[in-house]
């Protein structure tokens, strides 16, 4: 088996069956995800691109308590102009868009919390299983008070429908495993991690012996029909007011404020 690690918190492994895994590895953080965590996703998927020899990849988080909870908020503290924020969101599209593009079927295997960045990351992978105790949502709305970009909202509304998006976000609600099965969130609920591994596993052996040009025209086929235009390298893109909206806000700076200081945030609207 040849392992590489981007970085130690995020393990990633190639069989010689084909199947890649990527481990989201921070559970003293409920895996929340640093930047060079989201860098290390990008090398992984250029390895994996590189690699004629994989046929499939899982995601998972280490450990019970989450999949991944978000980004780490303590790097936005950072964030002073608005080339940080639109930096961020295009960092973030390169991440789960290289994802998408990736010419193996990609599974999300998900316990525990799945949140933030981390569902955006399960949002991006073709097939969803999760475990029983597993929760999902953008609580943006009660934490933050930033936004999702326009291929987030996109991804999203393609598995669900825009009206759930809405009462998703705007509730800053977590929705349970049955919920998220009911509404196509997750293709399959398991009842524990062991049981999740197991499956993963399965499901990734099964692609990895199915016809790879299929899955791939498909996914590609999908992945145009659903495609929005956005702005070349340097310009302007669909939703960048609303990114700079939320994120140059006073809200968004004393929402980051309150989370980190474990409390409840004065929204001003401004």
């Amino acid at each position: 088996m040849n392992a590489h690690a981007p970085t130690d918190e995020l393990l990633f492994t190639k069989d010689e069956a084909g199947i890649a895994r990527i481990v989201l590895n921070r559970p003293q953080a409920r895996n929340a995800l640093t930047f060079a965590m989201y860098r290390g996703l990008i090398a992984c998927c250029e390895d994996i691109a590189a690699d004629p020899s994989v046929k499939a990849l899982i995601i998972t988080g280490a450990g019970e308590k989450a999949f991944a909870a978000g980004t780490d908020i303590a790097q936005f503290r950072s964030f002073a102009t608005a080339e940080d924020a639109l930096g961020y969101e295009r960092f973030m599209d390169q991440v789960l868009g290289g994802l998408e593009r990736l010419r193996v079927p990609t599974i999300a295997a998900i316990a525990g919390a799945c949140t933030g960045g981390g569902a955006a990351i399960a949002a991006a992978c073709d097939l969803r299983i999760a475990t029983r105790d597993a929760r999902f949502g953008f609580p943006i709305a009660r934490t933050l008070g930033n936004c999702l970009s326009q291929g987030n909202l996109k991804r999203l509304s393609n598995l669900i429908g825009p009206a759930r998006v809405k009462d998703i976000i705007f509730t800053a609600r977590l929705v349970g495993a049955d919920e998220a099965l009911a509404i196509g969130l997750v293709g399959e609920v398991v009842d524990d991690l062991h049981s999740l591994n197991e499956r993963a596993e399965a499901l990734a052996t099964l692609l990895a012996g199915h016809a790879p040009l299929t899955m791939q025209a498909t996914k590609e086929g999908l992945r145009r029909l659903a495609e929005e235009e956005a702005g070349a390298e340097g310009e302007a893109r669909p939703g960048d007011d609303l990114i700079l909206m939320c994120y140059m806000s006073q809200d968004f700076r004393e929402g980051m404020e309150a989370f980190l200081g474990k409390r409840a945030p004065d929204w001003k609207g401004r």
